[in-house]
């Protein structure tokens, strides 16, 4: 028996598509900066108002920082859909296909960039070494998987240095084995003693 506050998914009707979404299009993964950066913008906020406080008629504009800090946490994105990706900026947008793009590196500092196919760069916002795994994930196989890449590189390397090991142990186990059948002899004759 079910109780009176046990949720009930939603009957299909006439107007929910198949695929489970209310627009009919494919879905697309927003990439966007952390949430937590908005900390940084309070924190950021009370740092201008002391400054304001104390000179207010000279530093109203400071009060501007923050707005612009938080404007910018809230509009950068990058969106991965079957379409491609479609970059958001403060101050700009920008559509780039599946088939200008070659691949992606990975800056020291920064967002991750992708390398297009008329040899240009293209910085990603929002998305971080943190977030590659994620970009990687949604791209569905366009981009290529570097964390695998590495991973198999790694374990053909394991794998090599076993095979190595092991034909090393191969030649040293001829003198270990007699080694251990003359310790076992010795041991026999002395009980014979």
């Amino acid at each position: 028996m079910s109780s009176p506050h046990q949720s009930v998914p939603p009957a299909k009707s006439s107007h929910t598509s198949e695929s489970g979404s209310d627009t009919g299009r494919p879905e697309a993964k927003v990439i966007r900066i952390q949430p937590l950066a908005y900390l940084g913008v309070v924190v950021l906020a009370l740092c201008v108002f002391l400054f304001f406080v104390g000179w207010p008629a000279a530093l109203w504009w400071l009060l501007v920082l923050p707005v612009v800090v938080a404007a910018w946490v809230a509009r950068t994105r990058t969106v991965v859909s079957d379409a491609g990706l479609d970059l958001r900026t403060l101050f700009g947008s920008r559509h780039i296909d599946w088939d200008q793009i070659k691949g992606v590196s990975i800056p020291k500092r920064g967002f991750v960039r992708a390398h297009l196919t008329d040899e240009s760069e293209v910085r990603l916002p929002a998305v971080s070494y943190d977030q590659l795994r994620t970009l990687i994930a949604a791209s569905k196989g366009r981009l290529p998987d570097l964390f695998g890449a590495a991973a198999a590189a790694e374990a053909e390397r394991d794998a090599e240095e076993r095979a190595s090991a092991e034909s090393a142990g191969d030649a040293s186990e001829g003198p270990t084995e007699g080694a251990e059948s003359a310790e076992a002899a010795e041991k026999d004759r002395k009980s014979d003693d």
